[in-house]
């Protein structure tokens, strides 16, 4: 891996909706995953070389911050790539000066989110036959 080039940019929406689709919502219309916020966010992509393979948004609300439709491609899952970028997420909402970074996860992948210091605020729903958990930390 250490041949690898690894970076991390700001990118556009746009450029975050295949993966969201092919990731997140395969079965769903393409639209699906476009959302109305999509324009408010600031959209990160982790690229390895030069492909785009994982993605997040992130949107402010005052203080807090969420990061939404945060997805790497199933060929390059389990290595670490989510990791790096969910760190620099973490990293930049602090530089921004907010206080609080959330996300809904899909209650599976919670534990994933507690090495990151997000835990579980103890609120639930349930959408299109997935349980998901509202998970919050201190920025």
């Amino acid at each position: 891996m250490s041949n690898l080039k690894i970076s991390i940019k700001t990118i556009e929406a746009e450029q975050t909706w295949p993966i969201r689709h092919e990731v997140m919502w395969p079965d769903q219309p393409f639209d699906f995953i476009q959302l109305d916020l999509d324009s408010e966010a600031t959209h990160f992509g982790l690229f390895l070389q030069e492909e785009l393979v994982s993605i997040l948004s992130l949107f402010p609300q005052g203080e807090k911050a969420q990061f939404r439709k945060f997805a790497t491609l199933v060929a390059h899952q389990g290595k670490g790539y989510g990791t790096l970028l969910l760190k620099h997420t973490i990293q930049y909402t602090h530089e921004q000066g907010f206080q609080e970074l959330w996300c809904n996860a899909r209650v599976d992948k919670t534990a994933y989110y507690e090495r990151f210091g997000l835990y579980p605020t103890g609120e639930t729903y349930h959408k299109r036959g997935i349980d998901f958990a509202i998970l919050s930390r201190r920025v």
